[in-house]
Formats: structure tokens, C-alpha cells, sequence
């Protein structure tokens, strides 16, 4: 088949480069890598980060048997994709915003979410934050500028620029981050956000953890350009592809990423390169479509995250067995008081239906629930 020749001008796509990368799959930091950009972090702020590490894993492994036992209705986890979330938490302040999709609780946690307030909401009880009205996993923390988070993929990106572009406006030293999977990169709500943040040069960091899967579908059937960092190109600003499984290396992209949204240059794409190692939710079987990939899921546990860390903290000297053994137990007592708590909450008050609707409930909710009231406590799930 004769190849026809584009004319002068066209743009071809190249292959993606490497990922920006600081530590091999052992945790040593790579040689040829450039000392500036390994961030400085504190012994403190290590070990810090090493416990939201393992809490998360642990929160992952004791909640997905609860659901498992029938306990929970559903439950999402996030193991091997840790330090897409923990890098970002640790390179941005306290105060700017958050936009997760499913998979970043440990921000989240980071910002000082408790393991309480996380249990309830799973359970939807009487103490969960936001009154039983979301379904299981899908959190919002206000204390930590973390948005609510929507089972319609794509919705929060449009959702985070405009909150960028009023940060801009009104002045404010903010930046916004909002998460997505490499799937979410196909609706329009995605190419939307996009573009207007690009005109505006909003401070918005897009952060896309391509963890290979958007449910059933491999990353090959979502896009024929050479990586998802290549798509911010078309949109007037940087994308970088990174090592997802690399905290440093997420600490450092996303540095340099709110250093250019707070002097005004806009925003910029990371492309978190990292693995969806464990099912889409618990009410998914991936071995049905990942049937020969044996080889894919081992090749990827091998550059687990948390490994990867613990073992650069110990070459520091800052991690040891005793360290790891305190934190593993602080944080099991932590989750068993929490579930042994949750079982002696009720369920949301029947009051709560008609709340933060409107800033005063109206006649009309008010007659809703006076006729609800009515119905027999059976029917109510009351008892």
C-alpha cells in the first residue's frame, strides 16, 4: 500500500518519552537524574508519608473483606496507586482545592479526614458527614477543600476549572487539582475543561492516574495518541508524563506544576503512569478481561509504590522495622475502634431529607416529610 505524503506543516505524533522518574523499582534514586529536582523532605514528613502509605493499604485490605462478609455495600480500592495521591496531597498547600475521583482518599486523610468520619460514610449512618446521601466511597471532606466526589466520570473537571478561574479573578493564591482515569479522558467533559482552562490559563493542575483500565477497557481502546500527556499540547499548555508509582517524582512534577499556575502560566497535565492492580470496585471480576495479563499485574508489583519508598527510607536510615511495626499496629487499633463504633450508629434522621436543600426547608418538604412520618417504622427501615 502506497504511504501518501502530508504536505509541509502537518504534525506527526512522536512516541511518548520515558516517565519522569527519581527512583528505580528498588528505591534508589536513579543516577542520571538531576539533584535539583529531587525534592527536600524532611525526616518527619517521611515518615508522615509512609504511614498514610500503609494506612491506606491497611483501610484497603480490612474494608474490601468487610463488604466481601456483607457487612459494606461497596467498596473501591486504590492499592498500587498510592503515591498518585500522596505526592500530590504533600506538594500542595492545605488550602487549595481538590477535585478527587474515585481513587484518592489518601488526599483526603492527608488533610486530616479520620478513619471515623471515612467508616461512617461507608456505613451512610448518623454520624457520616454527608447524611447517607452518596453511596459508599464516594467522601467529601470541607475541612480539606475536598469536593464531593461524582459517579459521572469527567463531571468534576469543567467543575475544577471553574473553581480556578474564580480563584483567578478574585486574585486568590490558589490552585486547583482535579483527578480523572485515562477512560474519563474520552467524554467531553474532559476536552471542555481542557480548552477553557488553556485560554484562560487557569490554575488548574489536570492530574490523570492512567492505571491501565477504565473498568473493562484497556488503554489501547481510548486513544491512539502516543500518551494522554500529548493531549495537552492541543490546548496551549505542558503535559508531563510521570512515574505514578514514584512518589518523589509525583512530589516534584506537581511542585513544578503549582509553581507555574501560582505565577500566572497556567495550567498543566500530568499523566500519572501507575497500575490498577486490584478490580474496579468490588462489584467487579477482573480476571474476565484480564485473562494472559498474569505477567502484567507481577511486572507491576514489582514497582509498588510503597515498597519502593520504604526501602529509600531505609537506606536513610529513617525507616526501621520498629517504626513500621508501631504504625501498622496504631493504625489497626485505629480501624477496629472505628467499625466497632459504627455498629452502634443509627441510621440518618428522617429530618435530614429534606435539609440543606434550600437554606429553610419549604411547606412543601415540611408536608413531604409530616406524610412520610406516617408510615410504619417497618416500612422506614426504623426497626
Amino acid at each position: 500500500m502506497t504511504q501518501l505524503a502530508l504536505p509541509p506543516g502537518a504534525l506527526v505524533a512522536e512516541k511518548a518519552p520515558p516517565p519522569f522518574s527519581l527512583l528505580d523499582y528498588e528505591g534508589n534514586l536513579r543516577p542520571d537524574v538531576d539533584p535539583s529536582l529531587v525534592p527536600d523532605i524532611p525526616d518527619a514528613d517521611c515518615l508522615r508519608l509512609y504511614r498514610e502509605f500503609i494506612k491506606l493499604r491497611l483501610i484497603d485490605d480490612r474494608y474490601l473483606k468487610l463488604q466481601r462478609q456483607g457487612r459494606l455495600g461497596f467498596y473501591m480500592q486504590s492499592t498500587g496507586e498510592e503515591a498518585t495521591q500522596l505526592g500530590v496531597a504533600y506538594a500542595l498547600k492545605q488550602s487549595d482545592w481538590i477535585y478527587p475521583s474515585y481513587r484518592e482518599p489518601g488526599i483526603a486523610f492527608f488533610r486530616g479526614y479520620s478513619i471515623s468520619d471515612f467508616t461512617n460514610q461507608l456505613f451512610g449512618n448518623a454520624e457520616d458527614p454527608i447524611k447517607g446521601r452518596q453511596m459508599p466511597v464516594h467522601h467529601s471532606f470541607r475541612a480539606g477543600n475536598f469536593v464531593s466526589i461524582s459517579s459521572p466520570v469527567g463531571t468534576q473537571i469543567p467543575q475544577a476549572v471553574g473553581t480556578a478561574r474564580a480563584a483567578q479573578i478574585l486574585k486568590h493564591d490558589t490552585v486547583v487539582s482535579v483527578f480523572f482515569g485515562e477512560g474519563t479522558t474520552s467524554p467531553g467533559d474532559f476536552h471542555v475543561g481542557m480548552n477553557f482552562a488553556g485560554v484562560w490559563k487557569a490554575p488548574v493542575i489536570f492530574v490523570c492516574r492512567n492505571n491501565g483500565w477504565a473498568i473493562s477497557t484497556p488503554l489501547s481502546a481510548q486513544t491512539a495518541s502516543p500518551s494522554i500527556a500529548h493531549k495537552a499540547l492541543g490546548y496551549g499548555f505542558p503535559g508531563l508524563l510521570v512515574d505514578g508509582n514514584d512518589i518523589l517524582a509525583m512530589i516534584s512534577a506537581t511542585r513544578i506544576a503549582a509553581a507555574r499556575a501560582r505565577a500566572g502560566e497556567g495550567p498543566t497535565l500530568i499523566e500519572a503512569l501507575t497500575y490498577r492492580r486490584a478490580a474496579h470496585s468490588s462489584s467487579d471480576d477482573p480476571s474476565v478481561y484480564r485473562k494472559g495479563k498474569d505477567d502484567e499485574v507481577r511486572e507491576w508489583e514489582r514497582r509498588d509504590p510503597v515498597a519502593r519508598f520504604s526501602r529509600y527510607l531505609e537506606r536513610k536510615g529513617i525507616l526501621t522495622p520498629a517504626i513500621d511495626a508501631q504504625y501498622r499496629d496504631e493504625i489497626t487499633q485505629e480501624i477496629t475502634a472505628a467499625l466497632q463504633h459504627v455498629e452502634t450508629v443509627g441510621v440518618p434522621p428522617l429530618m435530614s431529607l429534606i435539609e440543606d436543600v434550600y437554606a429553610q426547608p419549604t411547606a412543601n418538604l415540611r408536608e413531604q416529610l409530616a406524610e412520610l412520618l406516617t408510615l410504619p417504622r417497618q416500612k422506614l427501615g426504623h426497626g
